[in-house]
């Protein structure tokens, strides 16, 4: 069992981020996105402070470099900031399971980003696995759900799709600006980097929307903060702190894409606690969808 633990870890980190997904969604449905990011932002960070006392003696990343603030803190500009303002509005739009799903396009979208900034080779298997990968996102978002199954408002599905797509698209142009500031530095303080300038963003959002009162009531939501927390524990920082121990235990393609398998684990997930009718549909075009991921890193 000791051979197989970063494998271990990579799985739990896919139940994590899919338990995550839900308690974020619930929060969402009763404050709002905004207040969410705002909030499960401030709890990671303190959690991540946490950490970083205990594991480098440092609450905070006193010790990175300017250019390390800069393609870091680019990058929680673009993944903390933009890809999840339009992830979480897509949680309450569409529903954690889709949300997921599409989701499950960020892998291939960073390997083409990693190719048109950084020149990272894109081999005939990897092509082959993001076209699979997009093959089974959209046979699953091409089924029609009925009204019920869908949480949240009753919103155009299509805006929700949209903004799932914003979500994958912000994390992969985020994980390839993270390559570049991680040289040789260490991945809890190049996290804590990102969600000091993603937190700093959606503050000032808030200062800027006039959404302090939205903010504050959100503070007393005891339901919502709730499920905020749970949220930040499972996603931010129990999911990357597992995440981080299979990469240092098992091949970063092996890791990746069990990574990937969050759409498959929040199947039962959301059809047990969301109530959502999911088809058979639904769940090859999920199990195609990460084969697909799989593929591209095995290329």
């Amino acid at each position: 069992m000791t051979d197989h633990l970063g494998e271990l870890a990579a799985l739990g980190t896919a139940v994590c981020w899919a338990l995550g997904s839900l308690a974020f969604t619930r929060a969402g449905r009763r404050i709002g996105s905004l207040p969410l990011n705002v909030i499960r932002l401030a709890l990671a960070l303190l959690f991540a402070v946490i950490a970083g006392l205990a594991l480098r003696g440092r609450a905070l990343p006193t010790d990175a470099t300017a250019e390390q603030w800069w393609w870091l803190g680019l990058s929680g500009f673009v993944g903390y900031f933009l890809g999840d303002l339009c992830q979480f509005r897509a949680f309450i739009e569409i529903g954690p399971r889709l949300t997921l799903l599409i989701m499950a396009l960020a892998p291939p979208l960073t390997a083409v980003v990693d190719f048109a900034v950084l020149g990272q080779r894109l081999t005939p298997l990897s092509l082959l696995g993001m076209a699979i990968t997009l093959a089974g996102v959209a046979w699953v978002l091409s089924e029609r759900t009925p009204a019920a199954a869908t949480p949240g408002p009753a919103a155009p599905r299509l805006r929700g799709i949209l903004l799932g797509l914003g979500g994958a698209l912000g994390q992969a142009v985020g994980l390839v600006l993270s390559k570049r500031g991680m040289v040789g530095y260490e991945p809890l303080a190049g996290a804590q980097i990102r969600m000091l300038v993603g937190l700093a963003c959606f503050v000032a959002l808030v200062l800027a929307a006039s959404a302090g009162p939205r903010l504050r009531a959100a503070l007393g939501d005891r339901g919502a903060l709730g499920y905020a927390t749970v949220g930040a524990l499972l996603g931010p920082f129990l999911g990357v702190s597992l995440a981080l121990f299979a990469l240092q235990r098992t091949s970063a393609g092996v890791a990746a894409s069990l990574l990937s398998t969050s759409p498959i684990f929040i199947i039962p997930l959301a059809a047990r606690l969301e109530g959502e009718r999911v088809g058979l549909r639904g769940l090859l075009g999920a199990v195609v969808a990460v084969a697909g991921v799989a593929l591209l890193f095995a290329g």
